[in-house]
């Protein structure tokens, strides 16, 4: 990835990468508009990221992994799905040598919807 690049579109940042790294975002991509077809694809801190009432979800190729970056303080209920993964509080690193979890990534996205969706409803609320 061209660190000193500013993208515009999500194309623009595919474009960085090599072929099969391409292919690996892509299918990230698809799967996280299957799991929510009402988010809004951006650019947000450089990267593809995807927003629905509030940030959902956030992503990046690097040299040896594809990192996923839930917007949310509360992935503790995933610990036992993301065994064997390599994370931080904030990041979920996907390495390339192993196939992308996408039924995993799926559940991660709806709930980040679920998540936005009830922050939305206490707000109102108020």
């Amino acid at each position: 990835m061209e660190a000193s690049k500013k993208f515009k579109t999500v194309e623009e940042y595919f474009n960085t990468f090599p072929k099969e790294t391409v292919e690996v975002l892509e299918s990230l991509r698809t799967t996280i508009k299957k799991a929510a077809p009402q988010a809004e694809e951006l650019i947000s801190y450089n990267m593809p990221a995807f927003k629905q009432k509030g940030m959902l979800v956030y992503y990046a190729a690097w040299k040896t992994h594809i990192g996923l970056y839930p917007a949310s303080v509360n992935l503790k209920i995933f610990d036992n799905d993301l065994e064997g993964y390599e994370r931080t509080k904030g990041t979920i690193k996907f390495p390339f040598d192993k196939p992308l979890p996408l039924d995993l990534i799926t559940k991660i996205v709806k709930y980040r919807v679920e998540e936005n969706e009830e922050k939305s409803r206490l707000k109102k609320k108020k």
